[in-house]
């Protein structure tokens, strides 16, 4: 079904669920619907999807989300279509179920934004909110300036890569880098913002995955995301590591194709906010539960890191309703999602084959 791959595809939130909800359709699978209160450019409702292909009281789950960063819906979307339009294993007959949860941050889907309705990076939201018990990042204080400029003009711009700058001469480029990415729970308006309480999406998620997993004895996660790594290529990754049960698992399906965002040579910047590492449904102690990161390379990293930083100053300075800030946004779509057909066919199926094989392994594990 390769050639047809690009049909999986949709330009728009709206578009994506309207494909998702169809095919679920055809399949004649039942629909549970989580409406976020907020609504889309359009006004559009925001809804995260959730069907389930497989018995009810099956023992082995496979959950599959997409969108956990808005506009990489795009990428998970399309997966996720394809999947239910391809009839991927009946399941029905088995004992193992596919559960996908289609735009679990449709707000950032709808808006084109990688952060939620609170600015929130949703994959620095898994954390200790009650307790205050947020990661530590005191090099993020030193470079804040340097992240988020006030202007885009040359100037400002170049005035703040030259903060970046004085830190990577000070502590190098990788602890740079990461210190950048890997979350902060302090300004609000700037970029990696982990937030002070759990998202709407984070207490989604919860509900979903313990819904879905009553009666299971394991349960893994598939989470799916776009813009690291090489054009098209679909990277898996977890912060357990070698040794760790969790990384041993996954490694037992995929081999030396899984990384490490810890000690492995992963590029990924690593969060224990993520859903990878910080989230825990309460499934109880009697269940196995494993999260893997799938992550789909676009563009260079600095044209991704560029959109992304704009797209933070059109929504803290600019104007969404303006020639630039039309054009940012679509700077920012083409950087998580090339609309091309070669890269729709290559995600598509590493996608279809990190599915299917955890849902042929998950019984065996």
């Amino acid at each position: 079904m390769s050639e047809h791959a690009a049909d999986f595809f949709s330009a728009t939130y709206c578009d994506a669920r309207a494909e998702f909800l169809s095919a679920c359709l055809q399949r004649k699978l039942a629909v549970d619907s989580y409406v976020n209160p907020l609504r889309g450019p359009h006004g559009e409702r925001l809804v995260c999807d959730v069907t389930r292909i497989g018995p009810a009281d099956a023992k082995h789950v496979v959950v599959v989300t997409s969108a956990a960063h808005g506009v990489e819906g795009f990428c998970g979307s399309g997966i996720q279509v394809g999947l239910l339009r391809t009839a991927i294993s009946p399941l029905e007959n088995s004992d193992v179920a596919l559960v996908l949860v289609h735009a679990l941050n449709p707000y950032g889907f709808a808006w084109i934004r990688r952060v939620n309705e609170d600015n929130v990076d949703l994959n620095r939201n898994f954390v200790d909110h009650e307790g205050k018990n947020y990661p530590e990042n005191e090099m993020f204080a030193e470079l804040v300036d340097g992240i988020l400029p006030s202007s885009l003009d040359d100037a400002t711009v170049q005035a703040c890569r030259k903060i970046i700058a004085a830190a990577e001469a000070k502590y190098g480029e990788v602890p740079v880098r990461k210190a950048s990415a890997k979350g902060q729970y302090h300004y609000p308006q700037s970029m990696a913002f982990g937030g002070t309480h759990a998202t709407w999406s984070n207490r989604t998620l919860h509900e979903i995955c313990t819904q879905q997993a009553v009666g299971a004895r394991s349960v893994a996660l598939v989470d799916l995301h776009s813009g690291l790594g090489p054009y098209g290529y679909g990277e898996l990754m977890t912060p357990s590591k070698p040794g760790e049960a969790v990384f041993d698992q996954f490694h037992a399906w995929y081999g030396d194709q899984v990384h490490s965002t810890t000690v492995g040579k992963s590029d990924y910047a690593g969060s224990k906010g993520s859903i990878l590492a910080g989230f825990h449904p309460p499934l109880g102690d009697d269940v196995a539960f494993a999260a893997l990161g799938v992550e789909f390379g676009t563009i260079d990293r600095p044209m991704v890191r560029d959109a992304v930083r704009d797209d933070h100053w059109l929504h803290v300075h600019g104007q969404l309703d303006s020639e630039v800030g039309r054009a940012i946004k679509a700077r920012l779509r083409d950087a998580f999602y090339p609309d091309k057909d070669d890269w729709k066919t290559a995600v598509w199926m590493r996608g279809q084959e990190v599915v299917t094989t955890a849902l042929d392994r998950i019984a065996a594990a």
